[in-house]
């Protein structure tokens, strides 16, 4: 687990940050789908309702709630102090008349004092709804500015991870590695693509998951070429390539594989896709190291796709973020500008997708960039699996 030392850390870090941009005021947004930037400065993840963490430059950070989350979110918040706002209620708009709630003008003046507000920054602001967002312009109209985007604020502290982010990783990846075990051992012709999920989510809970990192899919036969899906009502016949994405989460810590299966053996075009993204994540893992340019590795992704001919395939860039969301910033693309750094973590994410075929897969893995390599977390074989 994280410890409470910890978030307070994270708190003190981006205030230093704040202080260094000019900001005043930085609020950390989230939702139940995307709770990531809330979470990791509060540890609170919103069920029904939207939530944030508000940062003051200097002092204690508050955690801003909906109407209806006080008990639950005094019982995982690592932050004592809670405000309930009915900015942050849930989509059906209950009006709770007679409730007294806070506004954002309340929470300021008590962080504040009165003081006027210069510069404020939103981390979470692609997320943040219209309803939310102008009640918080509102709320900066008498200080003649606007919240800006400050996602970058915190995905600088996020991009790097600490010893106790690590192991609750390593913790989630051999969850999904465990599930990933028993799906294989136990997926037959016959089932369903929601069965086979449900296989899989009985498992990483019986192994100790808090959730699943992301909504879980499985697609087989036509279909499979879906970079991003769910399961179907589909059945699984014999000979189908039928794509596995699994993924655990644990103590808030995102985890994934994404493997591809062969009901009976496997044809010439099914072995080669799935040697091919075997290939080129291998090779592009052993490249991964402290001080490489990103740029670099998604340079050799599209040049080992064209090696094999596989160019019809290509969708996006070979790696992204991986931590509290199964994919965050920053992505591995030809157009990146930054170097590796030791203890970013990420997923190895190699989709091939033909949409004329209507097949695809995808080799996944989580990794953790090293001094002179990558530490594999996941480290599921690459083999090919005919059932």
């Amino acid at each position: 687990m994280i410890p409470s030392s910890e978030f307070n850390e994270r708190i003190k870090k981006l205030q230093t940050l704040m202080q260094a941009e000019g900001y005043d005021f930085v609020l950390a947004y989230g939702n139940e789908a995307e709770p990531q930037y809330v979470r990791y400065l509060s540890d609170y993840w919103p069920s029904f309702e939207t939530a944030g963490v508000l940062v003051p430059a200097e002092g204690e950070a508050f955690l801003l709630i909906g109407p209806e989350s006080y008990t639950y979110a005094k019982d995982r918040s690592r932050l004592p102090e809670i405000r309930l706002l009915k900015a942050f209620r849930e989509s059906s708009e209950p009006e709770y008349p007679g409730k007294p709630l806070d506004t954002f003008a309340s929470v300021y003046g008590e962080l504040w004092g009165g003081k006027k507000i210069k510069r404020f920054g939103v981390a979470g602001y692609p997320l943040m709804t219209i309803g939310v967002y102008k009640a918080l312009c509102d709320s900066l109209a008498p200080y003649g500015i606007e919240p800006e985007k400050a996602d970058a604020l915190v995905n600088r502290l996020r991009m790097n991870k600490s010893e106790n982010e690590l192991n609750c990783m390593r913790h989630a990846a051999e969850i999904t590695h465990k599930t990933m075990d028993f799906v294989i051992e136990n997926i037959k012709v016959g089932m369903t693509e929601s069965q086979v999920v449900g296989l899989a989510l009985g498992k990483m809970h019986e192994l100790g998951a808090e959730r699943e990192s992301y909504p879980l899919w499985v697609l087989t036969g036509d279909g499979s070429d879906q970079a991003i899906s769910r399961a179907r009502h589909k059945v699984i016949e014999n000979g189908s390539l039928t794509f596995l994405q699994i993924g655990a989460r644990y103590a808030g810590y995102a985890s994934s594989i994404g493997r591809s299966v062969v009901f009976g053996k496997a044809t010439d075009e099914q072995k080669s896709l799935i040697e091919t993204g075997y290939y080129i994540e291998e090779r592009l893992i052993s490249e991964m190291k402290a001080g490489v340019p990103a740029k670099d590795i998604a340079e050799l992704h599209k040049k080992l796709i064209a090696e094999r001919g596989y160019e019809d395939y290509f969708l996006y860039g070979p790696f992204h973020g991986n931590g509290l969301m199964e994919g965050e910033a920053p992505w591995v693309e030809v157009s990146s500008d930054y170097l590796l750094e030791e203890n970013m973590t990420f997923c190895a994410d190699i989709f091939l997708g033909n949409h004329e075929k209507k097949h695809g897969c995808r080799t996944e893995d989580v990794i953790c960039v090293k001094k002179d390599g990558a530490e594999n977390l996941t480290n599921y074989p690459r083999i090919l699996f005919e059932l």
